[in-house]
């Protein structure tokens, strides 16, 4: 048997009818995926339906990128998983390579992902390599229950796999796509540290945010990435700036969102 056929893909899923046909395509040869739904209002799952390998859940009460990551491992019926995103694509001799691993239940694989703003891939702005912990045993491991940038934990016991160029991931189409992922994120960043009783203040929103920029546009080579690297500095700079800020709020008003 195969390592891919053993392999379960999760994939956690919201209005993704523009990605998700072509993200199934690449994992056609997997014995199966699993799809869990949060609640899709356009095509997505009618278009998921059409594959044979992928199976549909669905839980419509979001509780955090790791919890419900989690809830869809529990989905499974392979211990080993495959974690994708809804708008990335397994790269086609990737599959060979996952194929030709040596999997122990220790072993844990990053997958690197090739990310794209548009039409062009951005290897600036800390985009790049961009490696992901992705391959696992669900009863070695598993994602933590972070709200926003959860991923698979690690322990000195893990053996640690790295494969380059994995993924390719359609990161966000223009300004505006950026600007809403920002919103998202930086509100649940400032939630999850706010319930862990963190601290901030205006200074260090502001300082934080400058550091961000100048970090991403001179030394992570944003600059040399045109006016999309600036866009993307400056955004990056933003989601710090409004991800303090929201906790600054959250603490002056000393409620739970």
């Amino acid at each position: 048997m195969q390592n891919v056929e053993k392999i379960s893909a999760v994939i956690l899923v919201k209005n993704a009818e523009a990605t998700i046909s072509e993200c199934l395509e690449s994992l056609r040869t997997f014995g199966e995926v699993v799809l869990l739904d949060n609640g899709s209002t356009d095509a997505t799952v009618d278009i998921a339906a059409k594959y044979p390998n992928v199976k549909i859940f669905h839980e419509p009460n979001f509780c955090g990128f790791g919890k419900m990551k989690n809830i869809a491992l529990g989905h499974a019926a392979n211990d080993w998983i495959l974690s994708i995103d809804s708008d990335e694509v397994l790269m086609p001799e990737i599959v060979d390579r996952i194929n030709a691993l040596q999997l122990n239940n220790n072993t844990v694989v990053a997958l690197s992902r090739l990310n794209y703003y548009g039409d062009r891939c951005m290897k600036c702005c800390g985009w790049y390599p961009d490696y992901v912990w992705r391959i696992f045993n669900r009863r070695y491991t598993r994602f933590n229950e972070n709200m926003v940038h959860e991923g698979v934990e690690t322990m000195p016991s893990t053996e640690k796999i790295f494969i380059k160029d994995a993924l390719k991931h359609y990161t966000a189409d223009n300004i505006e796509s950026i600007i809403r992922k920002m919103n998202v994120y930086s509100t649940l960043a400032a939630q999850e540290k706010f319930e862990k009783g963190k601290k901030t203040s205006k200074f260090a929103a502001v300082f934080k945010a400058l550091h961000t920029f100048n970090r991403d546009y001179f030394f992570r080579k944003g600059i040399f990435y045109g006016y999309k690297g600036l866009v993307l500095s400056v955004l990056n700079a933003s989601t710090t700036f409004f991800k303090y800020m929201k906790l600054y709020e959250l603490n002056k008003n000393g409620q739970k969102k």
